[in-house]
């Protein structure tokens, strides 16, 4: 027996920019090391840029998912039953979302270089957090899995 795909997954990778950045750390750190020697300068290259890569790498793989009746992003697990209407939030409504009309009680998955979101009010009486807001690049289709989740559980 196959196990069912999960309805909705995707990573939020670090955008290929972060990368570049990581490199110049690493050669940063060769220049700092230089007048130690070659050793130093070829330790300071490999090694800034292997803890900057992994610094970008650990922020960039947030995950969002839904499966098994609950949404799943980040380190949040919220069953859907406890989820109400999803919003599809535009760039720029996104860019205010996360601004100026944010409440500080809100769970939010938030990655700046991804312009469009989805908000998801949450409905559980007992939960003082009013609403979860994801990045996406794709908030329709998550909003859909979401939609799909709720009317099976």
């Amino acid at each position: 027996m196959q196990p069912s795909a999960p309805p909705y997954e995707e990573r939020l990778t670090a955008p290929r920019s972060w990368w570049l950045v990581c490199l110049l750390v690493g050669v940063s750190m060769a220049l700092i090391l230089l007048p130690f020697g070659t050793l130093p300068l070829l330790g300071g290259l490999v090694g800034g840029t292997a803890v900057s890569a992994v610094v970008a790498s650990s922020y960039g793989s947030a995950r969002i998912r839904v499966v098994g009746g609950s949404l799943i992003a980040g380190d949040a697990k919220i069953p859907v039953t406890a989820l109400g209407e999803a919003h599809v939030l535009d760039p720029e409504e996104a860019r205010a979302w996360r601004s100026f009309k944010a409440d500080a009680r809100a769970h939010m998955l938030l990655r700046s270089y991804v312009p469009t979101a989805l908000r998801v009010d949450i409905t559980d009486p007992a939960d003082p957090t009013p609403y979860v807001y994801l990045s996406t690049r794709d908030p329709e289709r998550l909003a859909a899995a979401l939609a799909a989740a709720r009317t099976a559980a």
